[in-house]
């Protein structure tokens, strides 16, 4: 059975040298706006001009919403728990950022919840590896203690984050670098390595990639997706199709089948990139029609709104029981 292959493969892989629970993290985006923040933000990108034609090629089941809004907070938090996702990977764009003045807002949110709040940082203007070390102590101060640094090696030599990686897990963080190169990540002295871009390192590319962490002693926490299509955003004509859950399914299986730690996914509500899984509706905007998730998993209408939290509580679980069996 596929199950029993996937548990199988998965106990055959070395445990990294840090001890790790199993762990289902979604990178989350906290930077849409409304007309109660002044505008759309996000939402009118490329020229769109909401509340009905967004910058995405779907549409939210709850229309062009606020992220500093505290009930669309609370109602995503609810949908983050019904999909089995033990953590949000907040977007985080700096001191001062619109992201960073809403983080206090979902950790609020998410108090009592069980969701645990990572940082995803991003690289903001004059981002360096000295600021970060410094975001860490303000991050570690709200209570954050896991940090997902994006692009780490952009401009950046491995060596030169070996001391503050060193510094920020002393004080009880995790550090993960974005990067297939898990070298650089073993030399920059990160606790483990994901892989955000689920176009670039699909399917095939998650055993290796373990098994590389693995063997240096890190953590792997590849990026699963359930697709991409940014072409209403920022016009790019990549794009990597739904196929009714089949996408969102063989990342999974991957991830599984190598042995990974953790598993983030790419993305709860990116909408701009169509790589969300956040609740959809169809939708028909003149002569284009929105993508819903009609069809996926055999879903149709209301119930297929919901589709990809629902698969995605499925596999949570069955990584959470391939975690439960002892190694050999």
């Amino acid at each position: 059975m596929l199950v029993a292959a996937v548990v199988a493969a998965a106990l055959c892989v070395a445990t990294p040298a840090f001890a790790s629970a199993p762990v289902v993290s979604a990178f989350y985006y906290p930077w849409f706006g409304s007309p109660e923040d002044g505008g759309y933000d996000h939402w009118a990108q490329n020229g769109h001009a909401p509340p009905v034609d967004i910058a995405s090629n779907s549409y939210p089941a709850y229309g062009p919403y606020s992220s500093s809004n505290a009930a669309v907070i609370a109602t995503q938090l609810s949908e983050v728990l019904r999909a089995g996702i033990d953590e949000l990977a907040v977007s985080w764009w700096g001191r001062g950022s619109a992201e960073d003045k809403v983080l206090p807002d979902i950790l609020a949110g998410a108090t009592g919840t069980g969701v645990q709040i990572a940082v995803h940082i991003e690289p903001y203007s004059g981002r360096s590896v000295a600021s970060v070390l410094a975001d860490a102590t303000y991050l570690h101060s709200l209570g954050i203690r896991t940090l997902y640094v994006y692009q780490a090696f952009a401009g950046v030599e491995p060596n030169d984050w070996a001391a503050p990686n060193d510094a920020i897990r002393a004080s009880g963080m995790t550090t993960f670098a974005d990067t297939a190169l898990v070298g650089q990540a073993a030399a920059a002295h990160f606790s483990g390595v994901y892989t955000y871009d689920t176009v670039t390192y699909g399917a095939r590319v998650l055993a290796r990639l373990c098994g590389e962490a693995h063997s240096a002693g890190l953590l792997c926490a590849p990026s699963v997706g359930p697709g991409y299509d940014a072409r209403r955003a920022i016009g790019d004509a990549h794009v990597k199709l739904r196929r009714h859950g089949q996408t969102y399914d063989a990342m999974w299986h991957a991830a599984l089948a190598a042995g990974a730690d953790r598993i983030t996914i790419t993305s709860f509500n990116e909408w701009q990139e169509g790589t969300q899984i956040e609740p959809a509706i169809p939708l028909r905007l003149g002569e284009y029609r929105y993508v819903s998730y009609d069809g996926a998993w055999g879903l149709h209408g209301a119930a297929a709104q919901n589709a990809y939290l629902d698969r995605t509580a499925y596999w949570a679980n069955l990584f959470r029981k391939a975690a439960e069996k002892p190694r050999p």
